[in-house]
């Protein structure tokens, strides 16, 4: 995992329902999960703030595998994957769509058969 493999998975997902910007609004919070250990880690900058997408600069160098020689973080580990928080459980991307998909079903009305 890295910056340019986040913005191909944001690409990939633009218009599904599984990024950030088509979530927001229901609670979702940009995060990574370890699948190794099941850690969840939310995106944070590199000071600690919160982060209001993706971003791996403060993330854990439990998970960190390669940073520049700022201490800025280039890669995660291969078992890591990005994904969404909302309510301590945590969304890959095809989850939240999922989510995303059942909500406005549901607020939809049904034309009468």
């Amino acid at each position: 995992m890295n910056p340019s493999i986040l913005k191909q998975e944001g690409i990939a997902h633009q218009g599904s329902g599984g990024v950030i910007s088509e979530h927001r609004s229901f609670g979702f919070r940009p995060a990574f999960r370890n699948t190794e250990t099941g850690r969840v880690y939310a995106a944070r900058f590199a000071d600690g703030r919160l982060a209001p997408v993706h971003m791996i600069d403060g993330l854990p160098d439990e998970v960190v595998v390669a940073r520049s020689v700022t201490g800025k973080a280039l890669s995660l580990k291969s078992s890591v994957q990005s994904g969404f928080t909302r309510n301590g459980r945590f969304y890959d991307h095809d989850q939240a769509a999922a989510y995303l998909a059942r909500r406005l079903a549901d607020s939809c009305p049904r034309a009468w058969t």
